[in-house]
């Protein structure tokens, strides 16, 4: 990450003075010519960094420069230091050490912890995390993943494929990858995805047309229009899941929402989860093929 090197030459200009774009670009890995563009962007940042060409020259910070007072403003700060805290739920790789350097460098490193953000569901097991560091792990070095996926039907099948991208959407996290198999992009809930490993193939990047959210969109199942009555006894979830504006109250404290979801056995389940407290008045097809699987439901306890 471009902010992380920047943040890290100018933390050590600052502990070791004078070093040369070659002694910076051998540090970080990269060609001086990219030392010298980030020399630039801290310039224009407002960072006081000084070059000088010659015998004995090199880049260093003006003498007594102090970051957090030059950098940005507080305020700024703090709203980097909230992002990168967000970006922790992630596990992005080295970013706890991040985090630590610019807590002590905007002198904020015993604040910084107001806030923890968690993407894992409720009794997750630490599997996910596992999961979910490899597959960020892969999509850093371009590697091939294997696991096997459970689709929307039940139907277990192996996967090679060439991560992509992650994609949080709707309480969820996605992996889109293009399928060795399928030969094209397909989008793979995490929770659904087993025995994931890392193998030794890489592959090179591809281009694709379709955007992040046109993919996404291009595997879910078609929208259903639904019409639903809650109990008034579930009105906490019911705003927890629903923007306010889809929400009409009734006088007897119920909740009518009209709002269209993907079709498919996730809504079934999620329909469900709210027992009694939910009636589905439109369509009547999904009406009728809800009160078809409560009926079977209930031949198991009769």
């Amino acid at each position: 990450m471009k902010i992380n090197r920047l943040f890290e030459i100018t933390t050590v200009l600052l502990n070791r003075g004078t070093l040369t774009a070659r002694e910076l670009a051998e540090h970080f890995g990269v060609s001086t010519r990219t030392i010298l563009r980030d020399v630039d962007a801290l310039a224009l940042s407002g960072v006081p960094v000084l070059m000088k060409k010659g015998y004995g020259g090199g880049i260093s910070l003006l003498e007594n420069y102090v970051m957090n007072k030059t950098l940005m403003s507080e305020q700024e700060s703090e709203s980097l230091l909230f992002a990168v805290k967000t970006l922790q739920a992630t596990q992005y790789p080295d970013v706890d050490s991040v985090l630590e350097k610019m807590g002590a460098l905007f002198q904020k490193a015993a604040q910084h912890d107001w806030v923890e953000v968690d993407f894992s569901h409720w009794g997750s097991l630490p599997n996910e995390n596992n999961k979910f560091r490899a597959i960020k792990k892969a999509l850093l070095t371009r590697k091939v993943i294997s696991f096997e996926y459970v689709n929307a039907q039940g139907e277990q099948t192996s996967r090679l494929v060439e991560p992509q991208k992650l994609v949080f959407k709707a309480n969820a996290w996605y992996l889109i990858a293009y399928c060795t198999a399928k030969e094209t992009l397909r989008t793979f809930r995490i929770s659904r995805l087993k025995n994931l490993k890392i193998t030794t193939e890489t592959f090179q990047e591809r281009i694709f047309e379709a955007t992040t959210t046109e993919t996404l969109e291009a595997f879910t199942s078609p929208n259903i229009a639904l019409k639903l009555r809650f109990n008034a006894t579930v009105l906490n979830r019911v705003y927890d899941d629903f923007s306010d504006t889809l929400i009409e109250r009734s006088e007897d404290g119920s909740a009518m929402v009209e709002v269209s979801f993907p079709e498919g056995e996730w809504l079934y389940g999620y329909l469900l989860s709210f027992g009694p407290c939910v009636e589905v008045l439109e369509p009547t097809y999904f009406r009728e093929e809800l009160a078809t699987r409560l009926a079977k439901t209930l031949t198991l306890y009769s």
